[in-house]
């Protein structure tokens, strides 16, 4: 991390929980390899507080990134959202201009977009394509999966309604939702992708069976963990192509960093950090399971 200074700019992870979050480790370690003055931290917040520290910090030099479950509270707060935010409802990054307005994005849409053209070969033009979830997070992959020009997306959340809010929002004929995982026996996906917070915990359910559904190209998984999730595991022993979100965080981050401070992010100091946390965690021979 970069000296700290009376100058430095302050960003900040705000939602709850963040304990897990492994932004701080990235954005510090892009920060001090770009040489620029700032350091990120990471700060569970009540939705009470979020107004008050979303414009205290944007207004003070700094920024950040909103987390679960603030997003689409964020969104509301900012003085002028950018067409991404209006487009899905949701905002996770925020910064001022020069004049105090607090202005926002979206990085979720081009996260995703990058994590997923690094996955799927060609990209997912012309996929048809499972969403699990139908909140701020799947509403940002719905928003890159049709820019990208997906055949189909079907929507399958708890809440129906929700979904089908989701759906007329940005959908339009080429998203359907589905009111019951049974609807889905024997239909084939080229794509599943995990949008809900299932996973977060390792005793979480899985977001679905992958028994239900017929073939499965691979599995997408935005929640991520260092030695993988419960998801991405019942799909690798069904012999399907998955990962999970670290590089979508990574790219998030990257876009969010270019947002900040006008200058591209430097994405292998990014990877690096995650790589070194990771391998800090595994348990050596004569250790006990590593705690996290």
């Amino acid at each position: 991390m970069s000296r700290i200074s009376a100058t430095s700019r302050v960003f900040a992870l705000l939602g709850d929980p963040v304990g897990h979050s492994l932004s701080p480790e990235i954005q510090n370690a892009a920060m001090s390899t770009a040489g620029v003055d700032g350091v990120y931290v990471a700060m569970a917040t009540l939705e009470a507080d979020l107004a008050g520290l979303m414009r205290g910090l944007a207004r003070s030099g700094g920024g950040g990134n909103v987390t679960l479950p603030h997003k689409e509270k964020a969104a509301s707060i900012l003085d002028r959202p950018n067409s991404t935010v209006r487009r899905t409802g949701a905002c996770n990054t925020f910064w001022a201009e020069d004049d105090g307005t607090v202005v926002g994005d979206n990085t979720d849409v081009e996260g995703f977009r990058r994590a997923i053209a690094r996955f799927i070969q060609g990209g997912p033009r012309d996929a048809r394509v499972l969403m699990l979830g139908a909140g701020g997070a799947a509403r940002a992959a719905l928003v890159a999966l049709l820019d990208d020009g997906v055949e189909e997306v079907r929507i399958l959340n708890r809440s129906v309604e929700r979904a089908r809010l989701v759906s007329r929002r940005i959908g339009g004929e080429r998203v359907r939702v589905v009111t019951a995982a049974s609807e889905l026996s024997d239909e084939n996906f080229d794509l599943i992708v995990n949008a809900t917070r299932l996973g977060l915990e390792e005793d979480d359910p899985l977001p679905l069976d992958l028994e239900v559904p017929g073939r499965v190209g691979a599995v997408f998984d935005m929640v991520y963990a260092e030695n993988g999730t419960p998801f991405v595991r019942a799909a690798e022993a069904r012999g399907i192509r998955a990962t999970d979100g670290i590089e979508m965080l990574i790219q998030q981050g990257a876009a969010a960093f270019e947002r900040w401070w006008d200058i591209e992010a430097p994405l292998e100091a990014m990877r690096e950090a995650f790589a070194r946390r990771r391998a800090a965690l595994r348990p050596t021979p004569d250790a006990g399971e590593a705690q996290i």
